[in-house]
């Protein structure tokens, strides 16, 4: 079974999988990153500004992306991409391939960032924080001179279960072909009853979630100034 034909078709599954996996991980996390800050700083006990105004703007503006994430996130994947065949089709083109799966992939992905950046920038030292507030510091540089440096270990542990999440993703889409290694494994392991076809798409899977972790643990310890 193991042929030419076959390498041919796992590496084109392989190729499907990873473009899949990286380019809705960029796009989610366009999104997903900035949500995520928004949610810690609009919170009640976050960067709250001065005015009131400001401050019931502030929450109002975190209930409603809360409630937003909440409810894409306890939508089942398969089910989201289902729902988004019109919208994917209006975006793409097909609901068919690699690339029309990009579209509920992203949506389905950026809550599930937005609640992983929120909760790796809740760990930053409160301590921190105020010292930069004493020293006169706006929001954005907080944002972006303590928050995000401190959170960077985290922040990318966080990204590599994210990624992997939307790996995993990826290869549900198979059911609906949308490609990639969840869509060999279907049509040739599932419906050909071929188990070893099967077999060596999960082989491939857990081993590239493997490279992704260690690569994202070993990252995040690099960067991690305290086990330095």
């Amino acid at each position: 079974m193991f042929d030419a034909d076959t390498f041919a078709l796992l590496g084109k599954g392989i190729i499907e999988s990873l473009y899949m996996t990286a380019v809705s991980s960029l796009f989610s996390y366009l999104f997903g990153l900035p949500l995520g800050i928004l949610l810690v700083v609009s919170e009640r006990r976050g960067l709250q500004p001065r005015a009131k105004w400001l401050q019931r703007l502030n929450a109002g503006l975190n209930a409603v992306i809360g409630f937003l994430v909440n409810i894409f996130r306890s939508i089942p994947f398969l089910i989201l991409l289902i729902m988004m065949i019109p919208v994917t089709r209006k975006i793409v083109g097909t609901t068919l391939g690699p690339t029309a799966v990009i579209v509920p992939l992203v949506i389905a992905a950026t809550p599930y960032i937005a609640r992983m950046v929120e909760s790796s920038i809740k760990e930053v030292d409160d301590g921190m924080i105020e010292a930069a507030k004493s020293m006169g510091a706006s929001t954005w540089q907080i944002v972006c001179k303590v928050l995000i440096p401190e959170a960077k270990p985290s922040l990318i542990n966080g990204a590599a279960i994210s990624v992997t999440t939307i790996l995993s993703y990826s290869a549900l889409a198979g059911a609906t072909g949308g490609g990639g290694l969840g869509d060999i494994a279907i049509r040739y392991g599932y419906y050909r009853y071929e188990t070893g076809m099967m077999m060596a798409t999960v082989v491939l899977l857990v081993a590239i979630v493997q490279l992704i972790q260690v690569a994202g643990t070993r990252l995040a310890k690099m960067t991690d100034k305290r086990i330095r």
